[in-house]
């Protein structure tokens, strides 16, 4: 589905969606247009948001996700997976040479059959929402630190978790 298409559909019926500011480092729970709960203070990559262009650039990727999977026992607290890369993300890829005709395939395959993206191009994998776990919660307060991810306090992400199931559309703009 398109960006365009996904946001439509985001807004059109009362399911549960997450709407990522990574400006304002707010994350917002919505339900259809309706907010039911808004977590301050997230943090981003070290380099901010954008389009991430390779594995390691500490940028958080832009664009459009579902919930893709849940770890309750990672070593950040919990961990909810993004479906990163989405098909934009890969169609920019492909026309500036970042990833071949071959890699898009895979990517755009995975999206059409409901599975989980490769996590291993070129672009990078394993982007998601997830707590400190032992991190410094003043660092968090004070810095965007992840290397891509979106970071919450633990007990953020202890509110966020009774939200959260696979399929969840996330927003991060």
């Amino acid at each position: 589905m398109s960006i365009l298409g996904l946001a439509c559909a985001v807004n059109a019926d009362d399911s549960v969606w997450l709407l990522i500011d990574t400006e304002a480092l707010t994350l917002e729970v919505k339900k259809g247009k309706k907010t039911l709960e808004t977590m301050n203070n997230i943090a981003i990559g070290r380099n901010g948001a954008g389009f991430k262009h390779r594995r390691g650039d500490d940028i958080t990727p832009q664009g459009f996700y579902k919930i893709g999977w849940i770890n309750p026992k990672s070593s950040y607290y919990r961990f909810f997976g993004l479906s990163y890369p989405s098909v934009d993300n890969a169609a920019t890829a492909l026309e500036q040479g970042i990833i071949d005709a071959t890699t898009f395939d895979a990517i755009a395959s995975a999206h059409q059959n409901g599975r989980m993206p490769p996590q291993n191009t070129r672009l990078g994998g394993q982007i998601g929402i997830h707590g400190l776990g032992r991190g410094d919660e003043k660092i968090h307060r004070t810095m965007n630190w992840t290397h891509g991810c979106i970071a919450l306090t633990n007990q953020q992400i202890d509110r966020l978790s009774r939200w959260i199931k696979e399929e969840v559309t996330v927003q991060v703009k």
